[in-house]
């Protein structure tokens, strides 16, 4: 793996970070599974991107694209709790309506923003090198946000998003409204997916209305490597874990890709391949982890 392969794929873990602790907060807080991620990330890189290529400001593209992306999540939320559709039907449908959205917003499948300002600028005028700017910049973004999701998590609305995903039911009899904190919940997750698309269209230089396809199964990926990583042990650890597992996973993707022996190598085209052996693996870690400590014991 070269040092320019081993960068990029640092940078896309942090970038794709934000998302998974976007998935992590439906899939492990809320128990709410939402395939609209998959939607909602090329959203966030439709609205930096034509924000950005019409004169606007990069970092006020990328807060517009946090408000667009909760407000698909908060239809997703709606349509699942007062319509009755099952989250995962729910998550498919908005996914597909943001498919027709997101060309409307570009005007076109896909817009490049080459020669346009973007949030890495600023770094660059520090006299810091070109390669590694979108990295430190993704790092910094990463920890403000764990930072922030943490504190929120700790907070009475956080730990009542907490019990909606543990026991509904409890927190219904208690006169909480389960729906409300669901709606913000979804909300709030798919905002962080879609500042992640906004980043990593900003940071590859172009938005595409495809390149959401896989990012449910990335992140999904992420928090189970995670929690190989780290267990459950808590929310800081689990944030963290889902952090190092984004990037684990990326790296592993970088390496898989760059694999060649003799005549036989690993392509672009073997990517979904590659995550279903990453998942294998990290789900049937912690079981391996635990035969081998029984064995110990004995």
């Amino acid at each position: 793996m070269s040092w320019h392969t081993l960068i990029g794929a640092l940078e896309q873990g942090f970038i794709f970070g934000l998302m998974s602790l976007g998935v992590y907060l439906t899939f492990r807080i809320l128990d709410f599974p939402d395939l609209s991620v998959d939607g909602t990330l090329p959203l966030g890189a439709a609205v930096s991107a034509a924000i950005i290529s019409e004169g606007g400001s990069p970092y006020f593209s990328l807060v517009l694209a946090f408000f667009a992306g909760a407000a698909a999540g908060g239809f997703t939320a709606v349509v699942s709790t007062k319509l009755r559709i099952m989250n995962l039907l729910a998550g498919i449908l908005t996914m597909i309506a943001l498919y027709s959205i997101n060309i409307r917003i570009m005007g076109a499948p896909n817009l490049a923003l080459l020669n346009y300002p973007t949030v890495f600028d600023n770094f660059q005028r520090l006299g810091i090198p070109a390669l590694i700017v979108p990295l430190i910049m993704a790092i910094l973004t990463v920890l403000v946000v764990a930072v922030i999701l943490h504190l929120f998590l700790k907070t009475n609305f956080g730990l009542a998003l907490r019990a909606t995903g543990d026991n509904p039911k409890m927190l219904a009899s208690q006169g909480f409204n389960t729906h409300w904190a669901i709606l913000w919940g979804v909300a709030i997750s798919n905002g962080l997916v879609a500042v992640s698309g906004g980043l990593l269209a900003q940071s590859q230089g172009s938005a595409d209305v495809g390149m959401g396809v896989g990012t449910i199964i990335a992140g999904l990926a992420s928090v189970i490597i995670g929690e190989a990583f780290v267990g459950e042990r808590s929310v800081p650890a689990a944030i963290i874990g889902v952090v190092l597992g984004s990037v684990v996973y990326r790296l592993a993707i970088a390496a898989a890709l760059s694999f060649k022996f003799g005549a036989i190598s690993l392509s672009p085209s073997d990517l979904n391949l590659i995550t279903a052996l990453l998942v294998i693996m990290a789900l049937t870690f912690p079981w391996i982890r635990h035969r081998l400590r029984s064995r110990a014991i004995r």
